[in-house]
């Protein structure tokens, strides 16, 4: 069985061949980059599954495939994206039968996406990836509408919340919670997860597992320790929002 991760950072990868190799497998190769990749696709036939980074260095991964494939390309391999972009985007990657680890990797989600790896392995099963689609549809999602407002049951009331009053979502004690611009909390019947999904993603960002916030919610940015930010947002104080430290490159570009 050969197996090969292609990720931007040296780091990164490496940690993930750990977490790998944990789990019984045997990563054979580390690429890092468009240009290294390509090279050893030129040389090597493809392996038996493939951990992919979307955005590399010096371009998107999807690139490597591109310059073999004039035509029609059939990747020969399973594949399980690593990433960091938003999920309601890698929606795409499932109508493929694509298994996808959002960043930074948890390890409960790599041994399940493994496991559904070694059974497609033991069944011979071959999924035909149409890499140009799934580019498209990061790089131009689908056309959507996003949550314009919340409807939130107060007692025997309803209270409506536009999405231009929320200053950030947080759990707590397995809530999941809606802060206004006016210092107020409403408890709401969803998750982080699926709220990630119905989002703008140029407008909120999931800063760590416990804080989504949005651009304008900000009121400035601090150093934090071991290469972290600290967001202060308007008026929520009850706990710190730290950007992870694996999160912040990806932040600062939302930031723009």
């Amino acid at each position: 069985m050969k197996i090969i991760i292609i990720e931007d950072e040296k780091p990164a990868a490496r940690l993930l061949q750990r977490k790998v190799e944990k789990l019984g497998l045997q990563v054979n190769t580390l690429l890092h980059s468009v240009e290294e990749s390509i090279d050893w696709f030129q040389k090597n036939s493809h392996p038996d599954l493939i951990f992919l980074d979307i955005q590399l260095s010096d371009g998107l991964s999807f690139e490597i495939f591109e310059h073999f494939c004039s035509v029609q390309c059939d990747i020969k391999s399973a594949v399980i994206f690593t990433t960091a972009y938003d999920e309601y985007a890698l929606r795409a990657f499932k109508l493929n039968s694509i298994d996808y680890l959002l960043k930074p990797i948890d390890d409960d989600e790599l041994e399940i996406a493994i496991s559904k790896f070694k059974n497609q392995f033991q069944k011979s099963i071959v999924s035909n990836l149409d890499f140009d689609a799934i580019k498209r549809m990061l790089v131009n999602p689908i056309d959507r509408t996003f949550k314009k407002r919340f409807t939130i049951k107060m007692g025997q009331q309803l209270k409506m919340v536009n999405i231009e009053e929320v200053e950030c979502f947080y759990s707590e004690n397995k809530g999941t919670y809606l802060h206004t611009f006016d210092n107020r909390n409403y408890l709401l019947d969803t998750t982080l997860e699926l709220l990630e999904t119905e989002l703008d993603p140029a407008a909120f960002y999931r800063v760590s597992r416990k804080f989504i916030i949005p651009m304008k919610g900000i009121k400035e940015i601090q150093m934090h320790s071991n290469s972290r930010l600290k967001v202060i947002l308007l008026s929520y104080k009850d706990d710190e929002i730290i950007v992870a430290r694996e999160r912040v490159n990806d932040f600062k570009d939302w930031l723009g």
